[in-house]
């Protein structure tokens, strides 16, 4: 249940996230997110590390089927709202929140909300690349295999859907009995977004995903988010404005916890309405 430092919040009891079938994101008027349909919906969202307050009221709606960047200085607290979509932070001991966020317009806290399935279907791909020990298929087949499916035939067509989306069957089709650490540290991050898919997610999370990359591996995790954006809708915390001025559909200027503007990426890149958006954007600060 959702937390404030006074206690847990009362909330109407939603209906309950359906663990076999993508739900239908809510339409909304909100100028913000472009009337495009909400596939997240973050409301008065706070958030703590036991005595530290690290995110201030934070409301913010996340269109489905496009790319949101969440930019801002270090320390802001892009990640830490990252990771609160599909309750990462639920493993930070003294963790709090104060708020909701609702998927698909039911609350991720509902005790209902079977966190397991929430995280197929919003998928998280970190800023280091974190392959398994295993071969590159068995990277790829982990999550079908936890799911429960067995069957091989099924779990080839998987494995090959999957890195064709990832942009890395080509490269790999012919030794996918090889061990996953011994791939370039670009094509490990496109493993990790193939592992991530192979669950079928409906949101995709990306934290830093090409921070530690070359301009090359970069520029092939750019044309993938490209690819991607059409089913599956995408948050990407980024340092890098001209990468989030190339991806993103929508950004969010985030500043010491808080969210002090949000809307479409051409104007917050050209027309922000906050002098500190635009000193951000213009280098001038960060």
């Amino acid at each position: 249940m959702p937390m404030t430092a006074e206690g847990p919040i009362s909330t109407t009891t939603p209906t309950r996230l359906d663990p076999l079938q993508p739900q239908r994101a809510r339409p909304t008027d909100d100028p913000s997110a472009g009337g495009d349909a909400v596939k997240i919906d973050v409301r008065n969202v706070s958030f703590w590390y036991g005595a530290s307050q690290a995110l201030w009221d934070v409301s913010l709606k996340i269109p489905a089927r496009k790319v949101t960047a969440l930019i801002g200085p270090s320390g802001c607290g892009k990640s830490t709202l990252l990771r609160l979509l599909n309750r990462m932070n639920d493993l930070v001991p003294g963790a709090r929140i104060g708020g909701t966020i609702a998927l698909d317009g039911v609350d991720i806290h509902d005790r209902k909300t079977e966190v397991e399935i929430l995280r197929r279907r919003v998928g998280m791909v970190f800023q280091k690349p974190n392959p398994f020990p295993k071969s590159i298929y068995e990277n790829v087949a982990y999550g079908p295999r936890i799911q429960g499916i067995g069957d091989r035939a099924r779990l080839d067509a998987i494995v090959e859907d999957s890195l064709r989306r990832g942009a890395l069957w080509n490269e790999v089709k012919d030794r996918l009995d090889q061990s996953a650490i011994g791939m370039s540290g670009g094509q490990q991050q496109r493993l990790c977004i193939a592992r991530a898919l192979a669950t079928a997610p409906e949101v995709l999370l990306m934290d830093e995903p090409c921070s530690a990359l070359d301009p090359a591996s970069t520029a092939k995790i750019e044309d993938l988010i490209h690819e991607l954006r059409s089913s599956v809708t995408i948050a990407i915390v980024t340092h890098n404005m001209q990468q989030a001025a190339r991806v993103s559909d929508f950004t969010a200027f985030m500043l010491v916890g808080k969210l002090l503007e949000h809307g479409p990426t051409e104007q917050i890149f050209t027309r922000p309405t906050k002098k500190e958006t635009e000193d951000y954007v213009t280098g001038r600060f960060g």
